[in-house]
């Protein structure tokens, strides 16, 4: 993967320039949210991504530090892709994704359980999360 020049300092093009395109988080959903580790496992899910955009977009979070890639110690020819602290650092902005989609897709998938939850308490939730996600980097 080449070294993308950055367009500006801007923070947002920052941002965009990681997870701008409509793959990347849902990589980090993935694995933030429905635990998910493996090559195959990203390949299953519903929105259907091709082997070479996922190829692609998992070494640019590994090149950004949002994930790790390691060799599996249960199967040495695998590897296990694991969010970092800089990944789970995005926790709070899909936390607020997922309540905006809740609010204004009436046709969202979204788990009522979770909004209910993130509505009760957000903090609370995303100390939660941030903690078995922290759990998982340790292994």
């Amino acid at each position: 993967m080449a070294k993308q020049k950055r367009r500006s300092d801007c923070p947002i093009s920052y941002a965009l320039e990681i997870f701008g395109d409509k793959w990347t988080l849902l990589i980090v959903r993935d694995l933030m949210f429905k635990g998910k580790h493996y090559y195959g496992e990203f390949l299953q899910s519903e929105e259907k991504i091709a082997t070479n955009v996922l190829a692609d977009r998992l070494a640019l979070l590994e090149e950004a530090n949002i994930v790790v890639k390691r060799v599996d110690p249960a199967h040495g020819s695998k590897f296990i892709y694991k969010l970092t602290q800089k990944g789970i650092h995005l926790l709070p902005v899909l936390v607020d994704v997922i309540m905006w989609s809740a609010k204004y897709d009436k046709n969202s998938a979204v788990d009522k359980k979770f909004v209910n939850r993130a509505k009760r308490g957000k903090e609370g939730l995303l100390k939660e999360i941030s903690s078995q996600l922290k759990d998982e980097l340790s292994y």
